[in-house]
């Protein structure tokens, strides 16, 4: 049976009503891009998605990028939650211990935090803005076929076929359209089995409070839930269910007790097999999120990394289809948002590295212990958990390009991620130049200047933000070269507008 194809063609379909889809879909209607979501669940709601279960830490990064669109505040109406300083392989890090002042390209904002939400209230956040911004979600499609034509794309989805000129699969770790577009998902295989669950124990005093390491893996215990680390090889598939005798005979081999649990209310699994695409881009099909790289969710950084990617890539594939992006800016999100991907990987891969069972990986826990506990060693480990030490190598010589903008306030009452939720370029003049302001209204609604009032601040006198935030240019001189920053504002925003007489 044919597909039925609809007349209509879309600028992008994206593959997943997920977090990273619905952020992704958000950034692209904001630029005035005719968007479709197809989702294979028929309603959003999911067991697993709601706290405690579908909880989740939001790093300094993601905060940044939710304050940037506006989107922060309804977050934190709507779930406040305390900040949480992380952990790396359960060993927690002590907020109390971290020194910011590390970290001089920062400025201090409302965003300036950590957050937890669970999965579904962010969603539910998202997806209101996706239908404020006019984003047509389609629920019980998910992607079944793929067809290239011309300069278009054909999506089948069950019996239905739309057209659109670019998709992008945020479609999870075991992405269709990552299968069917053919792109390579290396990696390593996986050595534990993960269990979350809630339940009620017979006789809870059977297992010890908190996290302790067995010969068998790794079990954490808190009235009504329970952790485990199974170093089975990963033998528990994820598409079986987790019924209360099986979780009853893993807990009891790897604690080495005779628990008894009398009843399973909700459990889910994870394993740490981590693969990364080769590429995040074939022709016309882009990958983000779990459709790109999937690793263990010890330190819970694969949500965070997702919503990067869409941050990143929203502005650049809308630029592309709009026919206002230099010929290689869709080539950056690959060249930015990969070497995070490979990160991710790296820093799952050493935490199971101390969490294996015997006493070289218990020796090696200690020693990581030990540095986490310091004022140096919790300072680094949060800059990493956090975001706030990324850079994405730009090129360029000042120290600020690349990193995320400091959230800068002016005497106005405004912040600079005000500024950013329009999902423009943002030029900070902090000098006053009216060389460097006449150089960017060159480029016209692409980039707004703005200033006034804040004055020199982290010693800056102007900046160059991106739509994501990321600063492209900087300059401590009063007397900036106006050539640097057109320059710059070529490689971002494409040819200027016109030209100055």
């Amino acid at each position: 049976m044919n597909p039925r194809s609809s007349s209509r063609l879309h600028d992008v379909v994206v593959a997943g009503a997920g977090p990273v889809g619905l952020f992704l879909a958000c950034e692209l209607a904001l630029a005035g891009v005719d968007v479709l979501v197809l989702e294979r669940d028929e309603r959003p709601e999911a067991p697993l998605n709601s706290a405690p279960l579908g909880l989740r830490g939001l790093s300094v990064a993601t905060s940044e990028a939710l304050d940037r669109r506006g989107l922060l505040d309804d977050l934190l109406d709507a779930v406040p939650r305390p900040a949480q300083a992380g952990h790396f392989a359960g060993i927690a890090i002590d907020a109390a211990k971290v020194d910011p002042s590390a970290w001089p390209w920062r400025a201090a904002g409302p965003a300036l935090t950590t957050l937890a939400s669970d999965i579904a209230t962010l969603e539910a956040v998202l997806a209101a803005r996706a239908f404020e911004l006019g984003v047509v979600i389609r629920r019980g499609l998910g992607v079944t076929g793929l067809d290239e034509r011309d300069d278009e794309l054909a999506v089948h989805a069950n019996d239905l076929a739309f057209r659109t000129r670019w998709l992008v699969g945020c479609d999870g770790g075991r992405s269709t359209v990552r299968k069917l577009a053919g792109f390579e998902f290396a990696g390593t295989e996986p050595e534990f089995t993960a269990y979350s669950a809630l339940v009620d124990i017979a006789d809870p005093a059977v297992l010890k409070p908190g996290r302790h390491a067995t010969p068998r893996g790794f079990i954490m215990s808190q009235p009504g839930r329970i952790a485990i680390a199974d170093f089975d090889g990963g033998a528990h598939d994820r598409e079986q269910p987790v019924t209360r005798a099986h979780l009853q005979a893993v807990l009891r081999r790897v604690s080495g007790t005779e628990v008894r649990l009398t009843t399973l209310h909700q459990a889910t699994t994870f394993t740490d097999r981590a693969r990364l695409a080769t590429t995040y881009r074939r022709g016309r099909v882009l990958l983000a999120g779990d459709a790109a790289h999937v690793h263990s969710a010890l330190g819970g950084q694969g949500l965070n990394a997702g919503l990067g990617d869409a941050m990143n890539l929203g502005w650049k594939l809308a630029a592309t289809v709009r026919g206002r992006a230099p010929d290689d800016l869709l080539d950056t999100y690959e060249a930015e948002r990969r070497p995070v991907g490979q990160w991710l990987l790296d820093w799952s891969r050493a935490q199971v590295a101390i969490m294996r069972p015997g006493p070289q990986a218990r020796a090696m826990e200690g020693i990581v212990r030990e540095l986490a506990a310091t004022r140096d060693g919790a300072t680094w480990f949060a800059g990493q958990l956090w975001g706030v030490t990324l850079r994405h190598d730009l090129g360029g010589g000042h120290p600020m390009t690349g990193r995320s903008a400091p959230d800068l306030a002016f005497d106005d009452g405004r912040r600079l991620a005000s500024w950013l939720r329009e999902g423009r370029g943002v030029l900070v003049d902090l000098a006053g130049s009216q060389r460097l302001r006449q150089a960017a209204a060159r480029w016209g609604e692409r980039v707004r200047v703005v200033g006034g009032g804040v004055g020199k601040a982290l010693g800056l006198a102007a900046l160059l933000v991106r739509p994501d935030g990321v600063v492209a240019w900087a300059s401590d001189d009063d007397a900036a070269s106006t050539s640097e920053l057109e320059g710059a504002l070529t490689r971002w925003f494409g040819p200027a507008a016109r030209a100055t007489r």
